[in-house]
């Protein structure tokens, strides 16, 4: 919604722009007082203003109805903007009008500009001579400038081919996340001292940009146990970090650089998930399945290889298993026919070994106000050893005690340490990222050629790349529903199918610009670039209603189809330029911003600057073209049925 509403004040004033350029302009050319010429330009832009509206509002409208955490997004910038877009309408229509012809004054022709005006004013009526007579000469040569806009059109799907996907920009969040483990069986006090190693590296390397490190032994978002551990690292404010080298990417870079070395250890760091609760860290995961029900031996292979040329690939980071290694574990092997020869019922066995050696949940009491829970479970001296096994009994039907050893046997084994299943099936969860430079879609891509090696197995994506994987099939859709609601609410505008032709086809000089400033910024196809895309597909649409509005008025009032182009053209090119600085102005902001949140603003920031840039210069040329070459194809069509 703040993205949104900072995009939102760039375009609420367009709308008041347009509404008192034109008041001025018809006073200044016709010599009227405000309020008629108020009267009589609200007459000529009051369609153009309804136009403006319906395209904005059918540009962000289908964002509204797309679901999944994506469309929680996308709803948040379309109801802020579809909001503020009817009520800028209704401002313009209404307030604005009223307070041109209350507050305008015609030119006092004894008033004495300063030079600097003077200066400007002769510089603006140059420039709109001289685009007068550029337009002439485009215009005068449609085919050239139409080879040049389909070669526009081929750069812009080729470049849109080559950028990379994404989901959402990793952010500096302002903590970096660690997780830790040693080999199996280690002890807690090993554990531990890596632990420290990693505090003591914080503390003194990273000492000018952290705040304060936590600690956990025993347990880590793979599981628990005394071989496993995690920390967390609160840095400074970003006010306090400047520089890119003190950003959370750059430690993170350094710190896993340094824990590389580590051989008693594998250490991560990593950064905090984009959304929360979309996942433990920022990266991909996925599940490998066991789909063939081929068992845990063939899914621990393919699953060691998936993970060896993963970490073999460069443009892979940080590619893991999340979940605790096999351990060894005491196996206790029951002869059921010994056990039943012997009068014992398996739950009465089972019973005793779990009370005796795991420990089994009794009831609760109250102790000095508090509630405590009582639970049953052998002592330490009598189950510290295989054999003490041996040392436990078991009642029998007849009320005999019978020592576990005359019907069973003990053996050491690997084992895991817990089961996972995912949808149903035996799987196993593998986390990981994009190597810097690369591109989350890309680093998917990697990994789904990897598991689809792996005969019997597949991939199921989950958290942010389940829903990274569902954005991405619902793009083309979103562009699609706004392109089509946009030319069914010009054809119901202008009672025509031709007319919005020449403002459809404005749309791809708009997007060359945002896709050329967000690819030469670094930037990915995520959710903030399709934002950035549907809003410049509004904007370049709505220069383009300006000029067909007036030059569609020209023609009806009897003048020749290129005189009305050029006059209509001419008239529009002072309040395109001022709405597209305006624009700029309110969006720049966005593009230079640091601090918390910035990677986004910078991304929404220079797309939507970059296609307002390339919209604006080349649609004061192209647009009135698309006009003239749409009105002489549908004059011959006309002449053709008639005939």
């Amino acid at each position: 919604t703040l993205f949104a509403m900072v995009l939102a004040i760039g375009l609420l004033v367009d709308d008041a722009i347009v509404v008192v350029e034109n008041v001025e302009r018809v006073m200044h050319e016709q010599n009227l007082d405000a309020r008629q010429a108020t009267l009589i330009s609200m007459q000529e832009i009051s369609g153009a203003l309804v136009g403006i509206a319906m395209v904005l509002a059918a540009v962000f409208l289908p964002m509204a109805f797309f679901g999944g955490s994506v469309g929680i997004i996308y709803r948040q910038f379309s109801v802020t903007l579809v909001s503020a877009m009817v009520l800028s309408a209704i401002v313009a229509l209404t307030l604005s009008p009223a307070l041109c012809a209350t507050l305008l004054k015609p030119a006092n022709e004894k008033h004495k500009q300063r030079k600097f005006f003077t200066w400007f004013n002769r510089k603006v009526e140059q420039g709109q001579s001289g685009y007068r007579t550029k337009l002439v000469a485009v215009l005068g040569k449609p085919k050239i400038f139409m080879i040049i806009f389909v070669g526009i059109t081929a750069l812009l799907g080729w470049q849109y081919t080559l950028m990379n996907t994404g989901f959402l920009p990793q952010e500096d969040q302002g903590s970096v996340m660690v997780q830790f483990s040693t080999p199996v069986g280690t002890t807690l006090a090993e554990t531990e001292r890596v632990g420290n190693q990693i505090a003591d590296y914080f503390l003194t390397k990273e000492k000018n940009n952290l705040n304060v490190i936590f600690m956990v032994m025993g347990r880590n978002n793979a599981g628990s146990g005394q071989n496993v551990g995690m920390a967390f690292a609160g840095l400074k404010h970003w006010d306090d970090r400047e520089g890119s080298e003190n950003t959370a990417e750059a430690v993170i870079a350094r710190a896993n650089a340094h824990f590389k070395s580590l051989r008693n250890a594998r250490v991560q760091v990593l950064s905090p998930a984009a959304v929360r609760g979309l996942g433990q860290y920022s990266g991909f995961e996925f599940w490998l399945q066991d789909a063939e029900n081929k068992g845990r031996d063939a899914l621990l292979a393919a699953q060691n290889n998936v993970l060896k040329a993963a970490n073999a690939d460069s443009g892979l980071a940080a590619v893991r298993l999340n979940s605790l290694e096999d351990k060894a574990q005491l196996q206790v092997d029951i002869d059921q026919r010994k056990a039943s020869a012997l009068g014992l019922a398996q739950a009465d066995i089972s019973n005793t070994l779990s009370s005796a050696w795991g420990g089994s949940y009794i009831n609760d009491f109250i102790d000095q106000g508090r509630v405590k829970r009582v639970y049953l479970q052998g002592e330490a001296i009598y189950r510290s050893l295989p054999q003490d096994i041996g040392q436990w009994y078991v009642r029998g039907a007849t009320g005999e005690m019978t020592p576990f050893s005359s019907f069973s046997s003990v053996k050491w084994q690997m084992g895991p340490q817990m089961l996972q299943r995912f949808n149903g099936l035996s799987a196993v969860q593998i986390q990981g990222s994009a190597a810097a430079g690369e591109s989350s879609g890309g680093a998917m891509d990697k990994m789904q050629q990897l598991v689809d090696q792996q005969q019997g197995f597949n991939l199921q994506w989950s958290g942010l790349s389940y829903q990274e994987k569902l954005a991405g099939g619902q793009t083309i859709w979103l562009y699609l529903a706004s392109i089509i609601f946009i030319f069914l609410c010009l054809a119901a505008l202008y009672e025509s199918w031709s007319i919005p032709v020449s403002v459809m086809l404005v749309i791809p000089l708009g997007l060359i610009g945002a896709v050329v400033a967000a690819s030469l910024a670094g930037f990915v196809n995520d959710i903030y670039f399709q934002v950035a895309m549907l809003t410049t597909i509004g904007l370049s649409a709505k220069n383009a209603i300006l000029i067909v509005e007036f030059a569609a008025a020209k023609l009806e009032a009897g003048q020749a189809l290129m005189d009305a182009i050029i006059e209509g053209a001419g008239q529009r090119l002072r309040p395109i330029i001022m709405t597209s600085l305006a624009f700029v102005a309110g969006v720049l902001p966005l593009a230079v911003s640091t601090g918390a949140g910035a990677v986004s603003r910078k991304e929404i920031g220079i797309a939507v600057t970059g296609g307002m840039i390339s919209g604006t210069l080349l649609s004061i040329f192209f647009v009135p073209l698309f006009f003239l070459l749409v009105r002489r194809l549908t004059n011959k069509l006309n002449t053709k049925k008639a005939k």
